[in-house]
């Protein structure tokens, strides 16, 4: 037998194969489940966007695929692979950053905010009060990396905005990638304190210590179709669900306030 010959066929057919897996991948449409989008989005907005993604294919028939993470990290992935539908990152500094590389078809738009606030292990133990507190010797503080998060660099900001920066640094035992692992690290005990988005909030295991607005620094979530978008009309159309009345009811549910609103001018 020609075994040799075998083997060549079988290698041509796997080579067929991997191509047209290549190519469907290539594509946010799912020809057997109709048609879908890629959304980047914040790790800390997953379960409102989960509630409004089973809602939006519901009504209009199209899956929505997501991909959470740390803004900065998604851009990064976005910059790399030119593929995916819509951009919704936790703040407008990635945002503004992907708009500056043509990422963003448009101008996007606002759709809620973004307040931070201190997280403290349940029944604050070490009675921190305030921001300054966090740079109190013998504290365990983790933040979010300052590089592919919009808590962490907004943290960074806010505490260099407050001089306290370099205090609450001594107090640093972890950056995390993602505002989740934050809500982890004090929920178990890790760390005595953290700072997440108020909608992160959970009062079952863990305390909120409010940031008074003159010492804040309050961010609002933007969502935008991707230049690169293979289906920027349905993309539009799931931002604009986003931002509908439906919207920010299930928005609402999850701690969050839309944009605009005059309490945050």
């Amino acid at each position: 037998m020609n075994y040799r010959g075998q083997n060549i066929t079988k290698i041509s057919i796997l080579v067929i194969v991997v191509i047209l897996v290549s190519i469907c991948g290539c594509t946010t449409v799912n020809s057997g489940d109709g048609p879908s989008l890629l959304v980047y989005c914040g790790a800390g907005l997953n379960e409102p966007m989960d509630e409004i993604a089973t809602a939006f294919e519901q009504e209009h028939g199209v899956k929505i695929e997501f991909n959470y993470g740390g803004s900065g990290a998604l851009l990064s992935q976005m910059e790399l692979t030119k593929k995916g539908d819509v951009y919704m990152p936790g703040s407008t500094d990635d945002f503004n950053m992907a708009k500056n590389k043509s990422f963003i078809d448009g101008d996007g738009k606002l759709v809620f905010y973004h307040t931070p606030i201190i997280a403290v292990r349940k029944g604050n133990p070490e009675n921190i009060a305030c921001l300054n507190d966090l740079t109190r010797p013998g504290l365990k503080i983790a933040l979010g990396d300052n590089q592919s998060n919009a808590i962490g660099k907004l943290c960074d900001k806010m505490l260099a905005k407050n001089g306290i920066k370099a205090g609450v640094e001594s107090n640093l035992v972890t950056r995390a990638a993602t505002v989740n692992e934050l809500v982890t690290y004090v929920t178990t005990g890790q760390v005595d304190a953290v700072i997440i988005w108020e909608d992160l909030y959970d009062p079952e295991n863990m305390e909120k210590v409010t940031i008074p607005k003159q010492q804040n620094i309050i961010k609002v979530i933007p969502i935008g179709v991707l230049s690169f978008s293979e289906n920027k009309v349905t993309a539009g159309d799931f931002i604009d669900f986003v931002a509908s009345d439906e919207g920010k009811a299930i928005f609402k549910k999850y701690g969050f306030v839309a944009y605009p609103d005059p309490e945050y001018s």
